[in-house]
């Protein structure tokens, strides 16, 4: 095995004990197509440009090697699968994993565009890593909302605003029937919205509204920092003060900080809710990157307990129906529609969809995380999001809500309105004439998506 051909093996058949990788790769117009394709195994696996390196030609290096196994042609570009045994990685080490299948490969002169669609993990590379401590289950237990979606607000605007203000809205939209406040991705710690004091005065709100409503609430408070020390302090403040939630922006902090932040959320029994702001520089081109699925796949894996995945083309950021639905059912379960919100949740195994390119998996006994549906939605669209996504969900509304002419706490009131008008299979027009709120928010936005 030495030049880049030499690792493509179309008579091989995978193991068990292979992680498998889906790429999409378009070959330049000079470079040969096994060429162009080998190099991908080459490079993410244990090759080098120079032919003539003498370890490329030893057995136990060739035992760790990753192989080409399979080569479609779809229009310009060749759909591939690539198998990596399980002893080339590090096991528990997501980093290493990703500086083979999704390093330096993405770079090479000799693809002209090379997209990482989805992996199929071994399920001792699984083993290796800690899934979710709460997941599904676990979050809408906690909220007693086993049958509908769990509904959450974020403040807007994302900065700017006062402790004070803040927490303000925290109160409106706990009172107007939503289970959590969360802060935006870019709300940490700032002058102007201190992170201790924010945490306190709003977890001090929070236990004034639970007494009054009888409900369970929550608030998804920002721990995210470039130094995981300050990190840590500020999930141990939040147990301190009595949260039961820690927000991590999982691709600005990165996935060492998933990984020990999950490690530290388990001493301490906190949940964690992951943001994937940044995800759109690698993830938004078809041609080139790493899937949101991939990301959403190592998410599970590094054991968050719920994440943002789109609104399958009702809102107003990228992601269509097919691609959130199926970013859906591997990390959580084919979804429950409304006619079967009491049905039993399936099974773990999550088929393969040659379609879209996606090889499977079966997650074993790793937890299924919650789904967060959010970005440019509003009550009027609650029947789509619930339509396409199911019950099974998070359904995050921010300036659908702070954006009702009547202030927070009626859009949050309509938010829940919607909700539950979906869930007892009535029209949104015909509880509008029974919620004000509702009816005050349709006549705003309307039944459609905004832009």
């Amino acid at each position: 095995m030495a030049g880049y051909a030499d690792f493509v093996h179309l008579n091989y058949k995978p193991k068990k004990t292979d992680l498998i990788v889906s790429f999409r790769v378009r070959v330049p117009f000079w470079e040969p197509v096994n060429t162009s394709i080998g190099a991908v195994a080459s490079e993410s696996s244990v090759g080098t440009w120079a032919e003539t390196v003498a370890g490329l030609k030893y057995a136990h290096v060739q035992k760790v090697a990753a192989k080409v196994y399979e080569i479609k042609k779809e229009g310009a570009d060749y759909w591939i699968k690539v198998a990596y045994p399980e002893n080339h990685f590090e096991f528990g080490n997501m980093s290493q994993i990703l500086a083979s299948i999704a390093g330096n490969v993405f770079g090479m002169k000799a693809v002209n565009a090379l997209r990482l669609q989805d992996i199929r993990w071994t399920k001792n590379l699984m083993k290796s890593f800690p899934g979710p401590q709460f997941g599904t289950y676990g979050i809408k237990k906690l909220f007693k909302a086993k049958d509908r979606p769990v509904m959450l607000s974020v403040a807007k605007p994302k900065v700017g605003m006062t402790t004070d203000e803040h927490c303000e809205i925290g109160r409106e939209v706990w009172m107007g029937g939503l289970d959590l406040l969360k802060d935006d991705e870019n709300l940490t710690g700032q002058k102007f919205n201190p992170f201790a004091r924010r945490v306190e005065k709003a977890l001090k709100i929070r236990n004034q509204v639970e007494k009054i409503t009888g409900e369970k609430k929550s608030y998804l408070i920002n721990v995210t920092h470039s130094d995981f020390k300050e990190m840590e302090k500020r999930a141990r403040f939040v147990k301190k003060m009595g949260g039961e939630y820690v927000m991590l922006d999982i691709i600005t902090a990165g996935w060492t900080a998933v990984h020990s932040l999950r490690n530290l959320c388990e001493d301490l029994g906190l949940a964690i809710h992951a943001h994937r702001a940044f995800h759109g520089a690698f993830t938004r081109n078809p041609l080139h990157g790493f899937s949101m699925l991939a990301v959403a796949e190592v998410s599970r894996l590094l054991g968050v307990d719920q994440l943002h995945i789109g609104t399958a083309g009702v809102g107003k950021l990228v992601g269509g129906r097919k691609e959130v639905v199926e970013i859906e059912e591997h990390i959580a379960e084919p979804p429950r529609t409304l006619g079967e919100a009491r049905r039993h949740y399936s099974s773990q195994k999550v088929p393969p969809n040659p379609k879209l390119h996606t090889l499977g998996q079966d997650w074993l006994n790793i937890k299924p995380v919650l789904p967060v549906s959010s970005g440019g939605l509003h009550p009027g669209v609650v029947p789509d999001v619930l339509e396409r996504l199911g019950v099974d969900i998070a359904l995050q509304i921010g300036g659908g809500i702070h954006g009702h002419p009547h202030g927070s706490y009626a859009g949050a009131k309509a938010m829940r309105d919607a909700v539950e008008a979906c869930l007892d299979g009535v029209s949104l027009e015909d509880a509008a004439r029974h919620s004000l709120e509702l009816k005050t928010a349709l006549n705003l936005w309307g039944t459609s998506s905004v832009r």
